[in-house]
């Protein structure tokens, strides 16, 4: 009887999602789930869901640690406003997103291309041998 209830329960929260939105981010994927309550009221579920590995090979196991914020309309205002000062002190403090991925990826390729460059091409430092058989 107890299944039928988990059951149950699990069946009302897929019901009352109207919109949805992932986030994938690394290991962690952000939900973004509008549901309405049972007065047909809509708020917003935002889900951190972590990808945990535990164990290695044959013996790992996988399991994923979820935290849930609920947010109601009357608090958009307030958190959105919360949310985008949180945001714009720590890009005045380390700069934006874009810059530092932009700056990050420009170095990666270019250490790419360097690395692509020695496989091409041996050293030429020292002595060359040459190995021919007819």
């Amino acid at each position: 009887m107890e299944d039928f209830k988990k059951k149950n329960a699990a069946d009302m929260n897929e019901k009352e999602i109207v919109f949805s939105q992932s986030i994938k981010a690394g290991k962690r994927i952000y939900y973004l789930d509008v549901k309405k309550n049972r007065k047909d009221e809509m708020f917003l579920a935002i889900t951190e869901s972590k990808k945990i590995v535990m164990g290695e090979g044959e013996d790992s196991q996988v399991s994923f640690e979820k935290h849930k914020i609920f947010l109601y309309k009357e608090d958009f205002g307030k958190f959105m406003n919360g949310l985008q000062q949180a945001v714009h002190f720590i890009q005045e403090q380390q700069g934006s997103y874009s810059e530092r991925n932009e700056n990050e990826g420009i170095a990666a390729i270019e250490e790419s291309k360097a690395e692509l460059q020695e496989e091409k091409m041996p050293s030429l430092d020292g002595e060359i041998k040459i190995d021919i058989d007819f």
